[in-house]
């Protein structure tokens, strides 16, 4: 199976800035994507921005121009720089894999646990 590990949430100022770490372990054969989804309360959960094994890259439009993602294939990790945060970028984190643990498998989708971040105006 495969185990995402999130880290990095926390409470901070609008304004202010925070970077989530996700790291991917377990029989992974290979991922195609990793992304990070953000749940706020009484809202559906939702992309935030995601990346795929060559490079592109797509956010939502809420967080363009604030947010980056970046990932090391070699060590199946992403990060999601939040820069300019809001008030409303307050949710519980969630990173995601797009993998597969077996050669002849397909690719599937699998979830962290979520970290929360909270921003205060």
């Amino acid at each position: 199976q495969v185990q995402l590990v999130e880290s990095g949430g926390g409470l901070v100022q609008a304004g202010g800035s925070l970077t989530l770490s996700c790291a991917a372990s377990g029989s992974i054969v290979s991922i195609n994507a990793m992304a990070w989804y953000r749940q706020a309360p009484g809202k559906q959960r939702e992309l935030v921005a995601r990346i795929i094994s060559g490079g592109t890259t797509n956010y939502a439009d809420s967080v363009k121009g604030r947010f980056t993602i970046v990932r090391y294939n070699a060590n199946n990790t992403v990060y999601l720089q939040m820069n300019s945060l809001k008030p409303e970028d307050t949710a519980v984190y969630y990173c995601n894999a797009e993998a597969r643990i077996r050669y002849w498998s397909g690719y599937r989708d699998y979830w962290g646990q979520g970290t929360r971040v909270t921003v205060s105006s």
